[in-house]
């Protein structure tokens, strides 16, 4: 079993900055993807952006390129998204997941999910 714990979530005006964090435990987590995705208030969860374990490929939504970036350090276990220039539409409960292999977007294909961190963005 693996666990994952989302942290850095909050409350920020629009065009602030917050940064996420995905901490996993449990297990060895070489080889795997990551990734995040969010699901708003009465809203389908939806994917955000995914890096593969070593880096060297990412994927971001239309929704959040140019604003979010992910990233990971792996000698800490641990996942980031850096989430700039917020907009109250980027509202909602943000997921850490993780899968083996190669960079995937939809949430059936990730087989640990962390509690999720509420980001809330202002207006």
């Amino acid at each position: 079993q693996v666990q994952l714990v989302e942290s850095g979530g909050g409350l920020v005006q629009a065009g602030g900055s917050l940064r996420l964090s995905c901490a996993a435990s449990g297990r060895t987590f070489s080889g795997y993807t990551m990734g995040w995705f969010r699901q708003a208030l009465g809203k389908e969860r939806e994917f955000v952006a995914a890096i593969n374990w070593s880096g060297s490929n990412t994927y971001n939504s239309d929704s959040v390129k140019g604003r979010f970036t992910i990233s990971r350090d792996n000698a800490k276990n641990t996942v980031y998204l850096q989430m700039n220039s917020l907009k109250p539409e980027d509202t909602a409960v943000y997921y850490c997941a993780s899968r083996k292999l190669d960079l995937a977007t939809t949430p059936g294909s990730y087989e640990y999910w962390g509690q999720g961190t509420q980001v809330t963005v202002s207006s």
